[in-house]
């Protein structure tokens, strides 16, 4: 995921979600869950810094807890968890601040096809 510098830059509440989530290194199902949980941490924290709508975010929060739960299920439906991630990129698409949000939302998705 990438980290943009725009100290130079006049930007109204824009929210990178960076730092910790990284699909790239998840080896296993307990990984991709542990990633998802953490871009549910980052939208609360989108939330905290006005970069979100709560109520925008109620609603991906919904989404990325019910791909959660069916992802520990013992026999996980990846089409069940993508369509949750998808649904949770949608409530956030065309929000500008929340691009880095939505990057974290496509990756979980291609590891949930790989590691699912």
């Amino acid at each position: 995921m990438s980290v943009f510098d725009q100290s130079n830059q006049q930007v109204c509440s824009q929210y990178n979600a960076a730092g910790n989530i990284n699909f790239g290194s998840a080896q296993s199902q307990v990984d991709v869950i542990s990633e998802m949980q953490k871009i549910q941490d980052e939208v609360r924290k989108a939330v905290q810094s006005g970069a979100l709508d709560e109520e925008i975010a109620i609603d991906v929060e919904s989404n990325l807890k019910k791909a959660t739960i069916q992802a520990q299920k013992p026999e996980p439906d990846k089409k069940t968890i993508q369509e949750y991630l998808d649904r949770a990129k949608k409530l956030l698409a065309g929000i500008a601040s929340a691009a880095g949000l939505v990057t974290a939302l496509s990756e979980a998705a291609k590891a949930v096809g790989m590691l699912f």
